[in-house]
C-alpha cells in the first residue's frame, strides 16, 4: 500500500502485531549482539521494559553510563529530553527513542523563547536549569542540575550570587527554602507530582500509622511537608534499601517501585495517591508509552533517531560539564 514504515516510526510509533515476533525478548537480545547496542530504561517504564535493559536508573545517570560504553547505538526508553541529553553527552552515537511522541509535560512548560525572555529581563542573574529540560534551554544555561545534586550546587556559588531556576517550581521552592538564596524561579511543574493529595495520603498514614511518606522535590511544598525523606528517584530507592520501616508511601512516579521490590521484597510500598479518586496512582503516561513491541521496532529499523545540530549539542554540553565540574570539585 506504499507505507512508508521508516517515515511513520520517525515520526512516532507504528503498532506491530504480536503474532509476528513470538519472543520479544529474545529477539531484542539478539539484535542488541548484532548491532552493538545498548538498552537504557529510566525508573519509571514499565517493569519489563526495566527489566530488559542494560541500565536502569535517572536520567543523567543513564546517559553518562551510556557515554562510558562502547555501544555504537544508544535505545533510550524514557522521555524525549533524555534521550537529548544522551546524544549531547554522545554525539558519535546513534541515539534512539523508541516512541518519539514519549514527551514531557515538565520540559514543556519551560518554553525557549519565552524562557531567552525571562533571562534578559534579568540580567547578571547565573542560569541553573534542571536537566529535565529540552537541549534548546541547555544552550542558554550556564549550569545544569539534577534533582540530586541541584542543593549542592547552589550552595557551592557565592552566597551573594543572583539565580534563576528552571524550569520545576517545587524543586526550586525547595531548594530556595533550605538555601535562603536569592533565587527566581521559572512557574514550570510536572503534571505527575502536582497531582498528589495531601489529604488521601493522610487517610492511607491513619489506616497504616507506621508508613513512613518518601517524596520527589517535585512535589508540592504541602506534599513534601509531610515527608520523612526528600530525594531524587535513585536517592529514594537507597533510602528505602536502608531505612529500618516496613511501609512506605512513594510520592513520585509509581514505576520507581519495582526497583524497590527487587531491593527490599519483604517491605511494603504504596504509591501515593492522586486527588482523581478514580486513580490509586499518579502514572506518567509519556514514560509508559514505550513496551517491549517498540522497542523491537526502533531495533529492527534504528529508529526513530534523535538528531541535533552540531552548534545546538556544543553549546548545550557547556552546563552539563559545568554541572560535573563542580560537582566532582565539591565531592557532590
Amino acid at each position: 500500500m506504499g507505507v512508508d514504515i521508516r517515515e511513520i516510526l520517525q515520526k512516532g510509533y507504528i503498532d506491530l502485531p504480536v503474532e509476528q515476533v513470538p519472543d520479544l525478548r529474545e529477539e531484542i537480545e539478539k539484535l542488541k549482539r548484532k548491532k552493538n547496542a545498548v538498552i537504557l530504561a529510566h525508573y519509571y517504564e514499565d517493569a519489563a521494559v526495566q527489566d530488559i535493559a542494560d541500565y536502569v536508573g535517572d536520567s543523567l545517570d543513564l546517559s553518562r553510563k551510556a557515554a562510558e560504553t562502547d555501544a555504537q547505538i544508544i535505545v533510550f526508553a524514557g522521555v524525549h529530553f533524555m534521550a537529548e541529553t544522551a546524544k549531547i553527552l554522545s554525539p558519535q552515537k546513534k541515539v534512539i527513542l523508541p516512541h518519539m511522541k514519549a514527551g514531557c509535560s515538565l520540559a514543556d512548560s519551560c518554553p525557549v523563547s519565552k524562557f531567552k525572555k525571562f533571562i534578559e529581563e534579568h540580567a547578571g542573574y547565573t542560569v541553573i536549569s534542571y536537566v529535565n529540560t529540552t537541549a534548546d534551554i541547555k544552550t542558554v544555561t550556564d549550569i545544569a542540575c539534577t534533582s540530586s545534586n541541584a542543593l549542592k550546587i547552589v550552595q557551592s556559588l557565592p552566597e551573594n550570587e543572583k539565580i534563576l531556576f528552571g524550569p520545576d517550581r517545587n524543586l526550586g521552592e525547595y531548594i530556595r527554602n533550605k538555601t535562603g538564596r536569592d533565587i527566581l524561579i521559572w512557574n514550570g511543574h510536572c503534571h505527575v507530582h502536582e497531582r498528589f493529595s495531601p489529604e488521601r495520603m493522610k487517610r492511607i498514614v491513619k489506616k497504616y500509622p507506621e508508613a513512613k511518606i518518601v517524596a520527589h522535590p517535585e512535589c508540592k511544598q504541602e506534599v513534601q511537608e509531610m515527608a520523612v525523606f526528600i530525594g531524587s528517584t535513585s536517592q529514594m530507592l537507597k533510602f528505602v534499601q536502608e531505612d529500618d520501616g516496613n511501609i512506605y508511601i512513594i510520592a513520585t512516579e509509581p514505576g520507581i517501585i519495582h526497583q524497590m521490590k527487587k531491593k527490599k521484597p519483604e517491605k511494603i510500598y504504596i504509591p501515593a495517591p492522586p486527588a482523581d479518586y478514580s486513580k490509586d496512582s499518579s502514572i506518567c503516561e509519556y514514560m509508559k508509552m514505550i513496551d517491549l513491541k517498540n522497542i523491537y521496532l526502533s531495533l529492527t529499523y534504528e529508529l526513530p533517531e534523535i538528531t541535533l545540530e552540531a552548534e545546538t549539542i556544543e553549546k548545550a554540553a557547556r552546563p552539563i560539564r559545568r554541572m560535573l565540574e563542580i560537582s566532582d570539585k565539591n565531592g557532590i
